[in-house]
């Protein structure tokens, strides 16, 4: 896990020996004092600060960068103190590649440092093929810089080159000697042994907060954002969302495709929570995810999530139906009545959007299709439903309100023939305003069945005796 240390007598080519003691001794306390910050890294951008940062100081350097390498591509990630000559940045900017320059390819193989020199200890220009000034490109690159000498020394994590410290002197400034490759070195070795541990707890993190197939954060870690935000007496907004046609992509393009869809909720998320900054979004499980915001007004939620999902609209004909629940309406709650009051509004707004969408569908031409689907629907919900008259009789007004696409449902009952029937349980929601129902009513001895109908259903005999058989259903067999 540490960065492997030259070994005394194989310096790099063009290092001379040095006999600075005193800097020898402030460069043993800086590195002293950056293991101890390095043990407190929580990040690669934190380590990567604390490296250049003390990498400044061991190495009496003017610059220093902390450079990640990745299929021998060498990247910078920090670079201290940051350069501001326009040659410098647009060059810290750039990466480069392993095949253009030999002394990274060098390194890469080898998990050896290297050092150049543009300048000799009297600040004189190198004289070309002077074996000790280095690699030829890396020279032509410190006379851009106009800087006289340049250290590299890789970052060897888990037994592989991960990055390289890069380090460089201005004019006029001795060149890096074997002490300056020996305390980078062991610079590196710390830096490298702290990457493998930040990383490895980011690795421990994402087992752990981060739903794998979406890579949002999971349930648990949405309770305790939620959690955070109620205790800090912000406005905390919750939205609820659920995915409309889910189960339709799998059954008719497969599970995989029906994966991809659950990742495209994910972007959506993504993307409203980047835009609502300090939320959290998170997959819940199945098809629903959430969204935790603090601080933000429920106006503002509601806007950019009507916008994301305006913006990005999900494939395959699926999409997002939401709820929003805030603390500026319901007053202090708890997080668990949070979620539910999202997820009631979330159901709601599903509903509606079905019924919207049934209602722009003509009638089927023929009833006797719709009495087959009340009556495959309805079997089903009564066979599912617990035993009892009661539960029975709901399976089946829901299924069949859902199948003709109503709003809501009844039953009823009464003490005998003659008295008025009174409701013992009711369903679904309220009409929409401007959308057309009817209600169908089934009346079976003494109980009476209450079903919403969409304007736009198939009617008829065929139609009215599925919803008697099956209230007969329900009732003669629960007995």
């Amino acid at each position: 896990m540490m960065g492997d240390v030259t070994r005394r007598g194989s310096a790099a080519p063009g290092a001379r020996a040095d006999s600075r003691s005193a800097a020898g001794i402030v460069g043993v306390r800086a590195l002293a004092l950056a293991a101890h910050r390095l043990d407190r890294c929580r990040s690669i951008d934190e380590v990567a600060h604390v490296a250049t940062s003390t990498g400044v100081e061991v190495l009496d350097a003017k610059h220093v960068a902390f450079c990640r390498i990745d299929q021998d591509t060498c990247r910078t990630v920090v670079v201290e103190p940051p350069p501001v000559a326009p040659r410098a940045v647009w060059m810290v900017r750039a990466s480069y590649r392993a095949d253009d320059r030999p002394a990274l390819r060098a390194l890469i193989r080898d998990r050896a440092s290297w050092v150049a020199h543009a300048r000799t200890v009297h600040d004189e220009p190198t004289v070309p093929d002077d074996p000790d000034a280095g690699d030829p490109v890396e020279v032509d690159t410190l006379r851009e810089l106009d800087a006289a000498t340049a250290l590299a020394t890789p970052l060897v994590v888990n037994g592989s080159v991960w990055g390289q410290l890069y380090a460089v002197r201005g004019r006029p400034g001795p060149p890096f000697r074997v002490d300056d490759i020996a305390r980078a070195e062991v610079l590196a070795a710390l830096v490298a042994g702290a990457v493998a541990r930040v990383d490895l707890e980011a690795q421990v993190r994402h087992l752990v907060a981060d739903d794998p197939l979406t890579g949002l954060a999971n349930r648990r870690i949405a309770d305790a954002e939620a959690e955070a935000a109620l205790e800090s007496g912000h406005e905390t907004c919750i939205v609820m969302c659920d995915v409309d046609g889910l189960k339709r992509v799998n059954d008719e393009l497969g599970h995989d495709t029906g994966d991809d869809l659950l990742r495209s909720v994910a972007d959506v998320l993504g993307r409203a929570s980047a835009a609502l900054p300090g939320s959290t979004a998170a997959r819940i499980g199945g098809d629903e995810f959430c969204l935790v915001t603090v601080g933000r007004r429920r106006s503002e939620v509601a806007d950019v999530m009507a916008a994301t999902i305006a913006e990005f609209p999900l494939p395959h004909g699926a999409a997002i139906s939401y709820g929003i629940a805030s603390t500026a309406v319901t007053g202090s709650v708890s997080a668990r009545h949070l979620f539910r009051q999202a997820d009631t509004a979330q159901y709601k707004a599903k509903r509606a959007r079905a019924r919207a969408l049934r209602s722009l569908v003509p009638a089927a031409a023929d009833p006797a299709v719709t009495a087959e689907r009340v009556l495959v629907a309805g079997t089903a919900a009564i066979v599912a439903a617990q035993s009892g008259v009661v539960p029975r009789l709901c399976a089946f007004a829901a299924a069949a309100t859902e199948t003709l696409g109503g709003s809501a449902w009844a039953v009823l009952t009464r003490r005998n023939p003659a008295e008025p029937p009174s409701a013992v349980a009711r369903g679904g929601s309220p009409a929409e305003l401007g959308v057309e129902s009817s209600t169908a009513v089934v009346i079976h001895d003494l109980w009476q069945v209450e079903i919403g109908m969409s304007a736009t259903a198939a009617t008829g005999e065929v139609v009215a005796t599925s919803l008697d058989a099956l209230a007969a259903v329900a009732i003669l067999g629960a007995r």
